[in-house]
Parts: structure tokens; sequence; C-alpha cells
């Protein structure tokens, strides 16, 4: 980690950028255990020696503080597969639009049980780590990392505020997923002598997929890294929950709730910032595994620029019945598809992950992860 700090490291450094989904963070595992399956093949298959920055939101970003604590992605699918329902169970007593539908306690037991009472400054983190979250009393999207270069690392001599050296993983990890309807906000102590600060998922800022926001905060010199842009010098493995299209029949829309209507709406707009990020990325980019947009501009082959700002590797499964059954060869009928985008239901775990097994086995190609390689070599 040192190494990637101060530039006598390898040439090209590495971002593993892991999004927002809840439960489908199950398909984000089986992606990941296919890479390391080939990495092994070089070495060591542990993620955290092939990439020099692990990010992610909401439950990207409890997948990524497992990994850069030297973690393997199958004991990370033990939390989806055997603890999710434990965690995304319905409690009776809980009054909807009054409370949460979850009780946070059962999250925050298991983010403690992976994480312990470690800080951001902990040795135990093997490489960068940024997780991306929502503060509310102030309106901001934070992005924060274990770099001490970054801004506000040490505390100020006047003790004005919380040194971000200071802050325990588990808060930070359970404020990144505490989606608003679903989890109660995260309270974090920030200021002395204020009230803590109000945090809530980060899937609710533009950055679902943080893969762009982790670019900036590589190259913007501000954030305490300073890596070079370019495609053969910074490349970037984007990790997806399950993506589609967010849609409404006029008819049934007419009879849902306000509340139903305002929490679909959100969705509807957390989806919309993943295109555009995806579109930016695809745009300024060069990738091996371009995703179609929309009808109108295809997937930006035609319109990459001259000098690519970066390699992009973009691992995802397309949660609509024409791409599954053309890809994969699945069918699925509407009652499946709707259970699969839910990103609380915890009985779908098991075929998410199946899905995704099966698309990272056809879409994961060994020459994609050469860069990762040469990172492993040089650390």
């Amino acid at each position: 980690m040192d190494d990637a700090e101060t530039g006598n490291g390898p040439t090209r450094r590495t971002i593993l950028s892991l999004d927002g989904g809840g439960v489908r963070g199950a398909i984000s595992v089986a992606f990941l255990e296919r890479i390391e399956m080939l990495l092994a093949d070089h070495g060591s298959g542990r993620l955290a020696d092939h990439f020099d920055l692990i990010g992610g939101t909401s439950t990207g970003s409890i997948i990524a503080g497992a990994l850069a604590l030297g973690c393997s992605a199958a004991d990370v699918r033990d939390f989806y597969l055997k603890l999710a329902p434990q965690v995304f169970r319905r409690s009776w007593w809980r009054l909807p639009g009054f409370q949460s539908v979850f009780d946070a306690a059962p999250l925050a037991r298991e983010i403690a049980a992976v994480v312990g009472e470690r800080t951001l400054e902990s040795p135990d983190l093997l490489t960068h780590l940024a997780i991306v979250m929502k503060r509310m009393d102030t309106g901001s999207a934070w992005v924060v990392t274990n770099n001490p270069r970054g801004p506000f690392w040490e505390d100020p001599t006047d003790g004005s505020y919380v040194g971000n050296r200071h802050y325990p993983l588990k808060a930070l990890i359970r404020a990144s997923t505490a989606a608003p309807h679903y989890f109660a906000p995260e309270p974090i102590p920030i200021l002395s002598d204020q009230p803590p600060g109000l945090f809530v998922d980060g899937g609710v800022t533009p950055y679902n997929n943080p893969a762009l926001l982790l670019a900036m905060v590589a190259t913007i010199p501000a954030y305490g890294f300073g890596w070079p842009w370019g495609a053969d010098r910074l490349a970037i493995f984007s990790v997806g929950t399950g993506s589609f299209r967010v849609t409404l029949d006029p008819a049934k829309a007419r009879r849902m709730s306000s509340a139903r209507l305002a929490v679909r709406a959100l969705s509807g707009l957390i989806s919309d910032a993943e295109v555009a990020t995806l579109t930016l990325l695809q745009w300024l980019g060069r990738t091996e595994t371009p995703w179609r947009i929309n009808s109108e501009i295809g997937d930006l082959t035609d319109a990459t620029r001259p000098e690519p700002l970066f390699s992009l590797m973009r691992y995802d499964v397309r949660l609509e019945a024409p791409w599954l059954e053309d890809e994969l060869g699945i069918r699925l009928g509407a009652r499946d598809l709707e259970r699969l985008r839910q990103i609380d239901n915890a009985a779908a775990i098991p075929l998410a992950y199946e899905i995704a097994a099966r698309a990272a086995e056809r879409f994961v190609e060994p020459r994609h992860l050469e860069s990762l390689i040469a990172v492993s070599t040089a650390k």
C-alpha cells in the first residue's frame, strides 16, 4: 500500500469498484469468485493483493471492507447466502411509515463480526479502501478513504473535528448501507461538542455505481492519491449487482400510495444515475466489455476518446427476460424477475448468485486480468 502512495510501485494502478444493491450483492460476489479463481493461477488469488484501491457503495461497501481486510469472495458469499436472511427479516411490531422496515441491529452485528473494532487507520487493511455514503444533516455526499495523505485525516490542532483516521470501520460501512425506508440512519461523531452527523446509504447519491467517483478520488490531487490518467496507467474493474430499467404501469401508479410512488421514483433516479455513470465510463475510457446504453447511442464503441483516460472492465447482468435468455439461456417469468430485482428479498439470493456465476464464467476472461497480475507481481 505504501508503494502505491509514493509512486515507487507499479506504473499501472488498479481500482475495484463495487455497486450498491442490497441482497443483490450476491451477484457481485459471483463475479469476484471467478476473478479470484483465474488470478490463483498466477500466485495469490486474494483480491487485496491485486488492487491498489477497493471501494464500494452500500452493499458494495460491505464487500469492499471485507476484501480490503484480506477476506476471499467465498468468505463474503457466506454473508449473503447464510446471514442475509437474518438481516433482512421483517418484524411484525415495526410500524410501516413510522419506522424503518428492518431492525438495523442484526446488520450492525454482522458488519462488526467482519471488521471488529478496527478504525480507518488499521494496519490490517491490506490496500486502499473507499466507502461512499450520504450525510443528511449537511446534504453532502461523502467518500472516505484510508489514505493518510487525504484531507481531514489527522485531528486539527484546535480539536474542532474528529480526524478520519479514528472513524470505526463498522460505523462507516453501516452508514453506507443505511438505505432510507429499509434501515435507520447511522450517527457518526464528526465535530467536537456538536451532535453526530447523520448518515444514510451511499446509493442515494449519484454514486451507487462508484467507479467514476473512485477514478476522481484516485486522480484529483486534493484527495491525496494523485495517480496519473491513461488507459495504460489506470485500470478500473467495475462490478454490478444486476441492472434493469425501472418502469411503471400508469394504471398501477394511480393505485399506489404517495409513499410507495416516492420510493419507486427514487429507485428510478438511482437507475438513471447508474446509466449516466456507465455512459461516461464507456465514453471517457477504453473497454473490452462494452454495455449497450440505449437505442439512441448504443454502446459508444464508435465514440471513444483518441486518448482514453483509463481502461475499464464492467461485469454485471441485466435482470431483464430477453437479455437473460439471449445471453445466458435462462428463462424466467415475471414473478421471478420481480423477486430478483428487489434489494431486500433474501429468498432470491440463491437464484441471483446462480445467474451471476453463469455470467461470470462466460464474460470474465483471463486476458482481462493482465493488469491485475502485473500489480500483484510488483507488490
